[in-house]
């Protein structure tokens, strides 16, 4: 029998994977097994099979390449795939191995181990593990995890909420949506952990809209969990649910998520109080997105000090990257905090795509920093992004080429902005269509040097006034557009 890989994954399928299945499918002597996806989306649809001396993989396959891989001729180890070898996989080690919705792989790979061991331990156990570990939330704030799960432990009340925050909207990440469609189980075990540590019984998926396969895969996942007695914490079961995003980009923000959770329009709320202390219904509630509830199960079954072992004093353990734009290997890459941008985009990015020249690279989503070549040695961690005037966010990171116009870029960020805030406060909803109507004067070669001031003057309060990041970030990629590449706006201004 010839044992074949290939994975369901999105971007797998939409590099044709499943139409290398259905060439595979009743192939006398042949069984296709559809994985998670190892995340090397240039190499998809990637075909793998077991031999004796581990799996060898053939790349970029199409239904013409069925009849060689079937009679085992070429193939390349996949252990020896360089931008695989290079990275330290913890949080992403069995993806590309395992079947996404097999609770047997899942454990069989070392899955529900840190479920096994919360489950023998106290809260307060717990939640240390989680301070030994120097977690920080995978998301734009890096709020210490232990931290709001033991606020939430002592706020004193009937019923607690875990809530994963999986409204992933940010341009050119899909970590979570890996986790979602490729290790279901991994985000189901984190939150049970939570949920044991603050003493929770029921808990949501805020899934994005756009993300139909994912949350397919989770309610399928959560109905094998159910079944199983696997969402059993102490005498009463958990509760578990999915639930459809509203399509809406300030949905990310954990207060507007929670209102739209309630069923209401998603409106940013003011804080304190913190949703650990009052959040979904009003009740403590924990908020995190699905890679900081990932992260978890290893914490407790290897432990906090091996994570904290990892990466850089105030940044622990690793991180997942998303290379994205213009490169030659966009994809996941998983390696300790502390690498370098440079590191990062010319290990595994594999440079600029052919015929491209680098101009800039933006980390973080559509709020983030742009930053030139000479910014590129910046670590990558959260104090020295903080330190640079950037944030590391959700880990996206996105490279634009020497055609990209930087001028229209920097409009095109502040329209989005206008076009996301859900308008509660003022110098977001305001200072956004201002924002944008002077790029859009400056475009139109109406504007003067003046107005560069004023986009500063305007910047400043949007970043100190605002009720949310949405708004006090919106600036940082209008402003770093006019630091590095003065040049291209000035030939639009008398």
């Amino acid at each position: 029998m010839v044992r074949l890989y290939l994975s369901s994954d999105t971007s797998a399928v939409a590099a044709g994977a499943d139409r290398v299945a259905e060439a595979l499918r009743d192939r006398p002597g042949v069984e296709v097994i559809r994985t998670s996806s190892r995340g090397a989306f240039f190499l998809e649809p990637m075909v793998e099979r077991d031999t004796p001396g581990g799996r060898i993989a053939w790349f970029n396959v199409t239904p013409d390449d069925v009849p060689r891989i079937v009679n085992g001729a070429g193939g390349v180890p996949v252990d020896q795939i360089p931008f695989l070898k290079e990275q330290t996989r913890v949080t992403f080690a069995n993806f590309g191995v395992t079947r996404p919705l097999s609770l047997e792989d899942y454990r069989s790979h070392g899955g529900l181990k840190g479920l096994e061991a919360a489950r023998s331990m106290s809260p307060e156990a717990i939640i240390e593990e989680v301070r030994l570990s120097g977690l920080r939330g995978r998301g734009g704030a890096a709020f210490p995890v232990w931290n709001k799960w033991d606020v939430a432990r002592q706020a004193p009340a009937g019923r607690k909420y875990v809530v994963a925050n999986a409204d992933e909207g940010d341009a050119g990440t899909y970590c979570d949506r890996m986790v979602m469609e490729g290790e279901p189980f991994r985000l189901i075990e984190g939150m049970l952990i939570c949920a044991r540590a603050i003493g929770a019984d029921s808990g949501y998926i805020y899934c994005r809209q756009e993300y139909p396969a994912a949350a397919g895969t989770l309610r399928a996942a959560i109905d094998e969990a159910e079944r199983t007695g696997l969402l059993q914490l102490g005498r009463t079961p958990f509760r578990l649910e999915v639930v459809s995003g509203a399509g809406s980009y300030v949905c990310g923000e954990e207060t507007a998520l929670l209102e739209s959770l309630e069923g209401r329009r998603g409106v940013v709320r003011a804080k304190p109080p913190y949703p650990a202390v009052s959040g979904l219904y009003g009740r403590p509630t924990i908020v995190s997105n699905v890679l900081t509830f990932a992260t978890v199960p290893n914490i407790l079954s290897r432990g906090g000090a091996w994570h904290a072992s990892l990466g850089t004093e105030r940044s622990r353990g690793t991180i997942p990257l998303q290379i994205g734009g213009r490169v030659k290997q966009p994809g996941l890459v998983e390696v300790p905090f502390g690498l370098t941008l440079r590191d990062v985009l010319d290990r595994f990015g594999g440079g600029m795509a052919p015929g491209a020249r680098f101009k800039a690279v933006q980390v973080g989503g559509p709020l983030g920093s742009l930053f030139p070549e000479s910014k590129l040695d910046i670590p990558i961690c959260y104090d020295a992004f903080a330190e640079a005037g950037a944030i590391l966010g959700h880990g996206g990171i996105v490279v634009y080429d020497h055609e990209t116009d930087m001028v229209e870029l920097a409009r095109h960020f502040m329209a989005f902005t206008a076009d996301e805030s859900c308008g509660k406060c003022t110098p977001c909803r305001i200072g956004s269509v201002r924002g944008r109507e002077i790029l859009e004067r400056i475009q139109a070669g109406r504007g003067t040097a003046d107005d560069l001031a004023l986009l500063a003057d305007l910047g400043e309060t949007m970043k100190t006034a605002s009720l949310c990041a949405l708004g006090g970030r919106a600036p940082y990629p209008v402003l770093t557009a006019i630091e590095h590449f003065p040049h291209e706006f000035s030939p639009h201004y008398s």
